[in-house]
């Protein structure tokens, strides 16, 4: 598989306040994926789920590509240990660059910069314009009431019934890969529906 059928894009959270298990889940997603052989692309940071995912892929080896704004690297918020460590102008091209090429997006739990990726990738994806699989990992529950707010969306016709399938829900990290190979195919034929 070459490196870009093989790259997968992480949204995740550099907070250092939240629970252990997030940060434990985020090192252990980094160390499947390395070991798997997936290039990791991902918001370079140091702290949080960010640093425990690179520190994972690093244990293992791991190819991880960071990408972070200048004015967050000129913070010292970057990673020093990563494969490559690419620097931007904006947050916008952060976002741009880490989906472009990527097989696949997953979101581990995180705040409004997290939450923020995601959304812009679901919508991208109603549009026709993202067509990969997208994976929440569940962990701890954090993401029901996202999932039962996107659910009340379809209830209330503000979404397509067929707009459930965007997305796979999981609960661990060792289920992201299968979630991934077998998700649902998406087509640009979405646009026909984007809008219902």
């Amino acid at each position: 598989m070459s490196e870009s059928a093989n790259k997968i894009c992480i949204f995740c959270a550099s907070s250092q306040a939240c629970h252990e298990d997030y940060h434990s889940a985020a090192y252990r997603l980094g160390q499947i994926l390395a070991e798997h052989g997936s290039t990791i692309v991902y918001g370079g940071g140091g702290a949080g789920s960010m640093g425990a995912l690179a520190d994972g892929a690093i244990s293992k080896e791991g190819r991880i590509i960071g990408i972070i704004p200048k004015f967050m690297q000129d913070l010292e918020w970057g990673h020093s240990g990563l494969t490559e460590l690419k620097i931007v102008e904006d947050m916008r091209l952060r976002k741009h660059l880490m989906m472009s090429d990527s097989n696949a997006i997953v979101a581990l739990p995180g705040g409004t910069g997290t939450l923020e990726e995601l959304l812009e990738a679901v919508t991208l994806k109603r549009l026709g314009l993202y067509l990969n699989p997208i994976v929440l990992v569940n962990t701890r529950g954090f993401f029901d009431p996202l999932i039962q707010l996107l659910s009340d969306a379809v209830g209330e016709g503000f979404m397509d019934e067929r707009h459930h399938s965007m997305w796979q829900v999981v609960s661990t990290p060792e289920n992201v890969l299968t979630a991934i190979s077998t998700a649902p195919s998406w087509s640009i034929e979405a646009r026909k529906f984007a809008t219902l």
